[in-house]
């Protein structure tokens, strides 16, 4: 290295300051070890930097051509810094996640807005994607982790369970149901059903309640998409029966909602790989991911 970052230090607080002494003093160093530390840089460097009249340091051609590129590289070394330290404290970067499209219009929205308020430097990649591929993203180290709604068995890998919610109905504007304060598979009788696809966790829970209270199901519309099926429900086309995610979303829009029973638990799980540890950002969304889950708890307790 011709020039070190210490003698670039060196050359700029002598350019500042104007002198060895106000270099000394703002670095905290003796006199002579500034001085040694200039003549080293300027015999690397192979031309003076300074000429001395009448005790004074008078900078050269070469040194006044040189101080724009070493405050910019001195400037540059600052970013680094600053965002060396923003990734370490995971308030700065790029978090990928992978969400199955129930809890991207349900807990996902509400853990951002808490993450990204509380870090305005981080930028988040949200991908809706199925069970499978947010299990593929994960795997192929293409997203930081996936947030699932269902269940996964692959041994490589990490699963955690973040909450879970009860199934519940989301109803059309003044519907008879909505005078019962809990809604059961025969009370559904004669009324149309909305609901999510027979083969998806959500569409296999309600049809294993419907059955454990010997009640046919017969849908009257079936969909691939939650909110597909909150807005018809609105549209008053008939009550959706939905796992709670959708239902709380659904409260949250002004939506008429009730319990649904037999009580039955849908799990919110976040899964991420053995092989990658996971950043400091990652980890810090988690946690906002939490949050947001002891209040979605609490707000379904209040129903």
């Amino acid at each position: 290295m011709i020039f070190s970052l210490r003698e670039m230090e060196v050359f700029r607080l002598i350019m500042e300051k104007g002198s060895i002494t106000g270099a000394a003093a703002a670095l905290g160093v003796s006199q002579p070890s500034v001085s040694k530390t200039l003549q080293q840089a300027e015999e690397r460097l192979g031309f003076k930097l300074f000429t001395r009249q009448r005790k004074r340091l008078i900078p050269t051609t070469e040194a006044d051509t040189l101080l724009p590129e070493a405050l910019g590289a001195f400037a540059a070394i600052e970013v680094v810094q600053r965002l060396a330290g923003d990734l370490r404290t995971g308030r700065s970067g790029l978090l990928r996640i992978a969400v199955t499209p129930t809890l991207a219009h349900g807990l996902a929205p509400r853990a951002v807005a808490l993450f990204c308020g509380e870090r305005p430097k981080a930028k988040v990649d949200l991908q809706v994607a199925g069970i499978r591929e947010a299990t593929r993203l994960v795997l192929d180290h293409r997203v930081d982790f996936g947030l699932i709604l269902g269940t996964v068995g692959d041994p490589r890998l990490i699963v955690r369970d973040v909450i879970a919610l009860p199934l519940g109905c989301v109803l059309p504007k003044d519907h008879p149901l909505c005078r019962k304060k809990v809604i059961r598979p025969r009370d559904l009788d004669g009324h149309s059903i909305i609901s999510v696809s027979r083969d998806s966790p959500a569409g296999e829970s309600i049809v294993r309640a419907f059955e454990a209270e010997n009640v046919p199901l017969s849908l009257a519309i079936e969909t691939n998409q939650s909110s597909v099926a909150t807005a018809l429900a609105a549209a008053g086309v008939g009550v959706a029966v939905l796992e709670g995610f959708s239902v709380l979303a659904a409260a949250s829009q002004g939506l008429q909602t009730r319990p649904f029973a037999p009580r039955v638990m849908l799990y919110a799980r976040i899964l991420f790989s053995r092989q990658k540890a996971l950043s400091n950002l990652a980890n810090g969304f988690l946690e906002a991911l939490e949050r947001s889950a002891r209040i979605a708890d609490v707000a379904v307790k209040l129903e």
